[in-house]
């Protein structure tokens, strides 16, 4: 696997200095060569012009969090990332690499999770090169890879793990920052051989398909009210034991154990009921 190497590049300033004198004195003898009527001046002055030519194609200039790779001939001679007006080889290719971090806003996915259900997914990732060598010499068009790697990645942790599940288990909706965790740590294992650092992965969208969304809404929707009246059946059931002892331990009324039994329905009745219970007023003695 390649590595980055810093390479030392001149300062652009100097040589531009250099090369204006290079034209400065080709140029002189090309014109006292004509004038002298002499071609003993001539050649050395093509000769001089030719050189500066060819040393423009040396001079290059590298933005804040950008940086230049140098090749000679295909062979890697190492990157420089300081900023500014540079000079060069001028038989280097110089290929410019952008270190600044990017967003990849991926698309909607439609993936069948753990269980089967087909769901909809996307992630955002941010990221940036850290490696030059790795990014264009052991990948094939560093951005494409991560695209269609992160692509993967996300299929692959939405098949792992539930849309929805039971309390305390890993799911995609109920572990939002986990599965974030689980996603950025594989798109880095992914993204390492083309020198690319994850700073962050999330997800953006999830959500049931669209063919089973409604049955899988009343089906959330019917987990809630049960939920909920075990809450109601539990408080009732704990306010009815509160009420006997209450009753028995300050001896206001002495009940057989058929009249506690209606006293446990009605109270049950009244505090689960989705209404409010209308009193009925017993003008009778208890047992009437």
């Amino acid at each position: 696997m390649h590595t980055e190497k810093k390479i030392t590049t001149a300062q652009g300033g100097a040589m531009l200095v250099v090369e204006i004198l290079l034209f400065l004195v080709s140029i002189a003898l090309i014109i006292g060569a004509i004038a002298r009527e002499s071609f003993d001046l001539l050649i050395p002055g093509i000769g001089l012009l030719l050189l500066a030519l060819l040393c423009l194609s040396g001079f290059f200039i590298i933005q804040p969090n950008e940086a230049a790779v140098l090749l000679l001939f295909g062979d890697y001679k190492g990157t420089t990332r300081r900023t500014g007006f540079h000079f060069a080889n001028p038989f280097f290719t110089k290929k410019k690499i952008s270190l600044r971090a990017r967003n990849l806003n991926g698309d909607k996915l439609k993936v069948n999770d753990k269980s089967g259900n087909p769901v909809e997914i996307a992630i955002v990732v941010v990221w940036r090169v850290t490696n030059t060598a790795q990014a264009l010499f052991e990948v094939d068009h560093y951005e494409e890879y991560v695209h269609i790697q992160s692509e993967s990645a996300v299929r692959h942790l939405a098949s792992a793990f539930c849309y929805d599940g039971e309390e305390g288990e890993v799911t995609l909706r109920g572990a939002t920052e986990d599965i974030n965790e689980r996603l950025h740590k594989e798109l880095d294992e992914r993204l390492h051989r083309a020198g690319v650092d994850v700073v962050e992965a999330r997800i953006s969208h999830l959500a049931y398909a669209a063919e089973i969304a409604g049955a899988m809404l009343q089906r959330q929707q019917a987990t809630a009210v049960v939920a909920a009246r075990q809450k109601i059946v539990e408080g009732a059931v704990g306010m009815v034991e509160m009420a006997l002892a209450e009753l028995s331990a300050k001896s206001l009324v002495e009940l057989s154990e058929d009249k506690k039994a209606t006293m446990v329905s009605n109270l049950l009745v009244v505090l689960c009921s989705e209404h409010a219970a209308q009193p009925v007023v017993n003008t009778g003695t208890l047992y009437q």
